[in-house]
């Protein structure tokens, strides 16, 4: 990645500064729109700069799509990992400990979900094999807490698990869908929303209502 000797970038912002500008700009345009159909001219135009200075800071668009990458993969697996390994008297069930870890951990910048799970990628690229290593981790992760929570239900069928997997995958995905759209919404209360589906989704189907 091309670096800049000067502390400071353009009109007198510290390159730091700068740096989290550009940042920011590029991770709403590819969580908006996708790798594919974002330019770093439009970028370089939401933060006021020119391109060859976007270049200068940070490389090709794939390596700038890196530097947004990298710190959320990085985040979301640490955060999963903490949850999941968080026990203790009182501590709400893996499930809704893993969806606050989630919103936590995205909060501030919700789009980053869709930097890592953008379709667009170029296939064979180092951004789309990044993008896999991380989402793979996080499979993992998600194969490994669906299949304590069916032998705990007492479930045998493998493949019980792994349709579970994909099905958490699509309802992450799903609830910051929403949470995008309702940016008023902290991760505190998305944490208490979801708490009351799961409750209303567990009375759902055990209530009998052939009664």
């Amino acid at each position: 990645m091309a670096t800049l000797h000067s502390k400071a970038g353009t009109k007198g912002v510290p390159r730091a500064d700068r740096e989290r500008q550009i940042l920011a700009a590029a991770i709403e345009e590819f969580g908006h729109h996708g790798y594919e159909a974002t330019t770093v001219a439009a970028i370089a135009a939401r933060v006021g700069v020119t391109k060859p200075l976007l270049h200068q800071y940070f490389g090709s668009k794939q390596d700038l799509y890196l530097a947004c990458l990298n710190p959320v993969g990085v985040r979301l697996l640490n955060a999963i990992r903490a949850a999941m390994a968080e026990h203790g008297t009182g501590a709400s069930p893996t499930p809704l400990r893993v969806l606050n870890a989630l919103f936590t951990a995205l909060n501030g910048q919700r789009e980053t979900w869709f930097v890592l799970y953008d379709p667009s990628l170029p296939p064979g690229s180092d951004a789309a094999h990044r993008a896999a290593y991380y989402r793979d981790a996080i499979d993992d992760l998600a194969a490994i807490g669906t299949a304590n929570l069916l032998r705990t239900a007492g479930a045998k069928d493998p493949l019980d698990a792994d349709a579970l997997k994909h099905a958490w995958r699509g309802l992450c995905t799903a609830l910051v869908h929403w949470w995008i759209r309702h940016p008023g919404q902290s991760p505190e209360a998305m944490s208490q929303r979801c708490t009351r589906l799961f409750e209303a989704s567990h009375t759902i189907l055990t209530t009998d209502d052939s009664a």
